[in-house]
Formats: structure tokens, C-alpha cells, sequence
């Protein structure tokens, strides 16, 4: 790779780091051939259960020349997302950590502007697109492309610096860079995420059937929640943290310094009471920019309703 495009990169990865991403990585955009069968195979499995939007642009998520004409490079980014302080209390419901504070998608979204800007300033004009889980995009392949990490046994994208507690974003452009080397995989013969998914989501090591996966079930399914689970749930009312808290790898996690993230004083004091009670005006002041908003004030309660349920039952 030339002179131009190492001094190119180098540019991104300073400016991605001063916008408070912890790491970028550059690969060269092209057809995921690899990843395409695996898809392929997951989606005839029916592991996407009822998220039907994944079976749609099968042809752009693996191509991202058919996003972004012209793309010469995909550019990965990690913007850490581990708190400060657990919200997780003995014997209360849970939410996953990653919803405490504002929606992820603004507030990434707001550093990827920023930072194509930037480039566009330094470089001069090119054509790209951001993206924050919010299109066809196989975002854990291109980041394990661009030496980000590797895609653990629960499928998630693991970094021996700083764990999965992380959010992943990309930028498609038609700019030649300089591209990093894949790592290897370090999960080695540890089964700690397999073992201790109380709803057997992970089918096999590195497949998940997203079907059965408690996230799925608290934030995806807009329908009623099956019998079949009842009792599996351990409080968690909205996603699941259970495979990121036992891998061995999150002991490297480490706080984030994004204040948009921290969780607001009326929610660091939630109890089982003020969630079982919450109200339309309670839910939109609390959850208003939050992750959270996305089941709304129905499905929140249905989940509430199911865990109160299991945890009668069990009781």
C-alpha cells in the first residue's frame, strides 16, 4: 500500500480516537465470501426467529460496493459502552447495559458525521456512508477484518484489550487505504458463555439461534413471549448481558468516558415496584432518549408481566 494511503489512514484512526472512539480498524471492501454460505445457512435455520428485516438485502449485506458505489474501504470503529457503575441489584429486574444512558444510535451516529467531515476537510471530497446498526451491514465481520478482534463462541465481537461491552460502527468510502490484518481467535476451549445462557441460545460454538436468545425475546418479539421460557429469564426485562458478564475476556472492560451514557438518578434507583408501576409519563421521562424506548410502555410491561410471573412461580 502507498505512501499516500498509510498517511490517509494514520489521519482517520488519530481523528477517530480524539471523537472517543478506543479503536479503529481499516479493511478492504469487498464480497464477504466466507461469511456469505454461514448466512446463508443461519437464515434457513430460521435462527432470526421473527426478524424478518434480516432476511431483506441479503446481496447489500454482504457486498458493501452495492452500499456505497465506488467503496474502496470499510473503516470499523469501537465506542465503549461498560459503566461506571453496575445498575444490577440482587433480587431486581435488569436491563442490559448498553440502554442506561441515551440511544446509541444518536450518539454514535453524531461522531461518525464528525469524523467524515473531518476526513472530507483533510482529504477532500469523497463518497461514503456511516452506519450504526442501522442497515445491511455485517459489522462484526468487517471489524474482525480490520484486526478489531475476533467473533466469540456467543458471536459477539471480542477484544482482549477491552472485552465486547462496545458498541460497533462503520464507514463505507471510496477512498484507498491502508488495511489491517485479521487476529486470531483467543476463546480457546472456554465454554463459559454456552454454559451459562439460561435459554440455550448459543446452538453450537460461535451460532447463536437468535430465536432463543433472551435480548430477542424482551426487545425484538412484538408478540407474546412462549410458555416454553417462563422461569429462564433471571430478571432481565430488557436484553440480556449473561454471555458478555461471564467471558473471561470482560475482566479487561473498563469504564467509558461518554456522560451521554450514564444512567439518569431516577433510574440508578429503580425497584422492582417503580417498574412494575411505571406510567406513560414515568416511561417517556426516564426512557425518552433512551435504548429502552424501542418496546415502549407496552412491551415493557408485557416483560415485566413475564418475569413478575417467573419469579411467583419459582417462589
Amino acid at each position: 500500500m502507498n505512501l499516500v494511503a498509510q498517511r490517509h489512514s494514520n489521519f482517520i484512526k488519530q481523528e477517530a480516537a480524539s471523537l472517543g472512539f478506543t479503536f479503529c480498524g481499516i479493511s478492504k471492501a469487498e464480497f464477504l465470501k466466507d461469511e456469505a454460505p454461514k448466512m446463508e445457512q443461519w437464515l434457513n435455520r430460521r435462527y432470526q426467529g421473527k426478524m424478518s428485516y434480516l432476511e431483506n438485502y441479503f446481496d447489500k449485506r454482504m457486498d458493501p460496493t452495492l452500499l456505497v458505489p465506488g467503496a474502496k474501504s470499510v473503516v470499523s470503529l469501537l465506542y465503549n459502552y461498560y459503566p461506571k457503575v453496575d445498575l444490577e441489584r440482587p433480587g431486581e429486574y435488569k436491563i442490559a447495559k448498553y440502554a442506561y444512558g441515551e440511544d446509541y444510535h444518536a450518539v454514535v451516529k453524531e461522531k461518525l458525521k464528525l469524523l467524515l467531515d473531518r476526513i472530507r476537510q483533510e482529504i477532500g471530497e469523497i463518497n461514503g456512508r456511516a452506519f450504526v446498526d442501522s442497515a445491511p451491514v455485517m459489522e462484526r465481520a468487517w471489524a474482525q477484518r480490520g484486526g478489531l478482534g475476533w467473533i466469540g463462541k456467543n458471536s459477539l465481537l471480542l477484544n482482549r484489550e477491552m472485552g465486547s461491552f462496545f458498541f460497533i460502527a462503520e464507514m463505507i468510502i471510496d477512498l484507498p487505504l491502508a488495511y489491517d490484518q485479521a487476529v486470531k481467535d483467543f476463546c480457546g476451549t472456554c465454554t463459559a458463555c454456552i454454559d451459562a445462557c439460561p435459554t440455550d441460545a448459543i446452538a453450537e460454538p460461535y451460532v447463536v439461534d437468535g430465536s432463543k436468545c433472551i435480548s430477542y425475546f424482551t426487545i425484538e418479539l412484538k408478540e407474546s413471549i412462549p410458555s416454553e421460557v417462563k422461569g429462564k429469564f433471571e430478571n432481565w426485562i430488557f436484553g440480556c448481558d449473561i454471555c458478555q458478564d461471564v467471558c473471561p475476556w470482560n475482566n479487561f472492560a473498563y469504564p467509558h468516558q461518554e456522560d451521554r451514557f450514564t444512567p439518569g438518578d431516577e433510574l440508578k434507583k429503580f425497584s422492582k415496584r417503580d417498574w412494575q408501576e411505571i406510567t406513560q409519563e414515568v416511561f417517556d421521562r426516564v426512557f425518552g432518549k433512551s435504548a429502552v424506548k424501542r418496546t415502549k410502555l407496552q412491551g415493557l410491561r408485557r416483560n415485566i408481566s413475564f418475569v413478575k410471573s417467573d419469579s411467583e412461580t419459582s417462589g
